[in-house]
């Protein structure tokens, strides 16, 4: 039976309880945080949820993928072990604890998919069969009992964000309310089962483009995990830096890295523009304004030190960031076009334009070219063994 409001509202209501297991359970919430990669064998090969396009046979547009990819350091081999077309680009993938995995279509968002330890397809779910009819911001976040999904919406009529609670098995949204401010991206878990959301900030047209870009208004929003309710709403000085993807740093204290990308008008003013903010509970900051990244993080994730690794996508860079030396930017990798990063026991994963390559602060670089010709999307996640 598909769950409802109310199911959802009397599993996310036991309040302080909750609250004090979960700030006991830190530790597991930041393994979690990271992906199965702590529960997996140090010898066995990887599994990849990922996200690509590959060229479309006899001069046809492109086709768009996701899939799992097993990756096998020891053995230099990376293969494609599953490949699903889907109707639209995707971009968010979400890790699920039965080793399979969800993915979700980037804005205007179309479609969303939950698949098995297999690569395949279990539930698939169009927007046209909801109302109200909303489109996917690109993201998807799970509750921590795994009863849940969230995802990141904007309503085409008015521009509102939203967040969509949805029945994991069915997919299906069972409540909703507002993101705490508009163009929504992506939503995760906080280690007291709240959620924060970073809200892009631009209102988009029908097809996605970015509109008035000079009434931008980005905010990271703090809503209650059991009703939706607003908490907390932060601000950085400078409105035309919008925030895009997260990432927790490991750790026992929780801090939240958020990559920036640049919206200003001077092309001078968006190559200059910080990459990185921070948010510790209480503040949204700045660490540092090193322009390495060119005003543009495709994808972070946690880093060695307590830091983050972000994808300097335009830049061609792969850039650390550690808080023993906050006001400077770690170069680690010079790739073509690099973008999903994936945290991996004490290594960083960045998949580029030609490959997939990895870096330890421990031991030289390195790298395995795709399978076939292929162009990743920004995401990837490490998926627990099949």
């Amino acid at each position: 039976m598909q769950r409802t409001a109310a199911a959802w509202a009397a599993s996310r209501n036991d309040g302080p309880r909750r609250r004090r297991m979960l700030a006991a359970a830190l530790p597991a919430f930041l393994a979690a945080a990271l992906g199965p990669a702590a529960l997996r064998a140090a010898d066995a090969p990887l599994r990849l949820a990922a996200a690509w396009r590959a060229a479309g046979g006899g001069g046809n547009a492109a086709v768009h993928h996701v899939g799992i990819l097993e990756v096998d350091w020891d053995e230099a081999r990376l293969r494609i072990a599953a490949e699903l077309p889907v109707p639209a680009r995707a971009h968010g993938l979400l890790a699920l604890a039965d080793g399979g995995f969800a993915a979700v279509a980037f804005r205007p968002g179309p479609w969303l998919l939950r698949c098995d330890a297999q690569g395949r397809p279990m539930q698939r779910l169009l927007v046209d069969e909801e109302r109200p009819r909303r489109g996917f911001n690109g993201h998807v976040e799970g509750s921590a009992d795994g009863h849940w999904l969230y995802t990141t919406e904007t309503d085409p009529a008015d521009g509102s964000g939203w967040i969509g609670v949805r029945d994991a098995r069915t997919l299906r949204r069972a409540a909703q309310f507002p993101s705490g401010g508009i163009d929504p991206h992506q939503v995760l878990g906080t280690p007291e089962g709240a959620l924060v959301v970073a809200n892009g900030g631009i209102l988009r047209d029908a097809s996605g483009r970015g509109l008035e870009l000079a009434r931008m208004d980005p905010t990271l929003a703090l809503l209650a995990g059991d009703s939706g309710r607003p908490i907390g709403q932060w601000r950085l000085p400078d409105p035309r830096l919008s925030l895009r993807h997260m990432a927790w740093a490991e750790g026992e204290r929780p801090l939240l890295g958020i990559g920036l990308q640049a919206e200003h008008d001077s092309a001078d003013a968006r190559r200059d523009a910080p990459a990185l903010a921070l948010w510790d509970g209480h503040a949204l900051t700045l660490p540092c304004a090193d322009a390495s990244a060119a005003g543009y993080v495709g994808d972070i994730a946690a880093g060695p030190a307590g830091g983050f690794v972000l994808s300097a996508q335009k830049a061609g860079r792969g850039l650390w960031w550690q808080p023993a030396a906050p006001q400077h930017l770690t170069l680690v990798a010079e790739l073509t076009e690099p973008c999903a990063l994936v945290r991996e026991r004490s290594a960083v994963l960045i998949g580029a334009g030609r490959g997939l390559a990895r870096w330890r602060t421990d031991a030289g670089g390195q790298m395995l070219r795709w399978p076939v010709a292929m162009a990743p999307d920004n995401h990837a996640v490490l998926l627990a063994a099949a």
